[in-house]
């Protein structure tokens, strides 16, 4: 069974959505994961009408709206570790609403990586640690009425100093006890600190504990552009059974966003069927 890849969305944010849907289908993605600020200020409240009208203009151009990722950008001044109960409560409560989202958009898993919304306070890490873990429960509760997956995604040091490894994200996940709550693989986080891609997927595959993994280089660009070797990385998920799918997830558009998606797909493409994907 070959593997979904799907665009993250932002990556061509310049165009419409339906514009979106037809470039993506047209350079041969199988989905879109969808950044949820691409949809307005306030994402988590979009009006029932626009939802319907947003999944059925996917559906008319015949692409899937595989789930959402980026999700605390919009609306501003939220937070999983603050120390406000405002601020945090009011932040769970976009978090449920974006999973009742992703559902209604026909998705069917939320990536949580957002590093600005999950700074730890100096001297109240901890803390900070404990609301986290309280978020997650929380929208993992709402992911399991809503029949979708949470994934929890590390992120390099560089740019935040809470998740930055699979097993913290595992330690979470098992603390919650929720099987709507999981871990996922970033590509260049995990690269940036000094890890081993292919060997984490072989450690980790067999045991279901990675939901989803976003493919992106080195240098922050896109799949082969930069000095990842991504065959082993292909022939890791092959080998293991992994049910998940890729996202593509440059943060470095060169020459721009159109240019380096359809690149993207060609160069994974191309890597899927020296792998048997066909």
């Amino acid at each position: 069974m070959s593997i979904p890849i799907n665009l993250c969305n932002e990556v061509i944010r310049e165009l419409d959505f339906r514009a979106q849907c037809a470039f993506t289908r047209a350079v041969g993605y199988d989905g879109l994961e969808i950044a949820p600020f691409t949809l307005g200020a306030s994402p988590h409240d979009l009006p029932k009408s626009v939802i319907r009208e947003t999944r059925a203009t996917a559906e008319g151009e015949g692409m899937a709206i595989a789930g959402l990722h980026w999700l605390l950008a919009a609306p501003d001044g939220l937070s999983i570790t603050s120390a406000d109960d405002a601020v945090w409560r009011r932040t769970v409560d976009v978090g449920r609403r974006l999973v009742v989202l992703c559902a209604e958009l026909g998705g069917r898993y939320l990536v949580h990586g957002s590093p600005g919304q999950r700074r730890l306070e100096a001297g109240c890490e901890t803390e900070g640690r404990d609301r986290a873990v309280a978020y997650f429960a929380a929208v993992a509760a709402e992911a399991e009425k809503a029949g979708v997956a949470y994934l929890i995604e590390p992120l390099a040091r560089q740019d935040t100093a809470f998740i930055n490894s699979v097993d913290e994200a595992l330690d979470i996940v098992q603390g919650v006890g929720s099987p709507a709550l999981g871990a996922m693989i970033d590509c260049y986080a995990t690269a940036a600190d000094g890890g081993d891609i292919a060997a984490l997927l072989r450690q980790w595959l067999p045991h279901n504990a990675v939901g989803h993994v976003h493919f992106n280089d080195s240098n922050r660009r896109g799949p082969g552009e930069g000095n990842l070797a991504f065959a082993p990385i292909v022939h890791a998920l092959r080998e293991f059974g992994y049910r998940g799918a890729i996202g593509i997830e440059p943060f470095v558009y060169e020459p721009d966003g159109m240019a380096c998606a359809a690149r993207a797909i060609g160069y994974v493409r191309g890597l899927m069927e020296g792998h048997g994907a066909h």
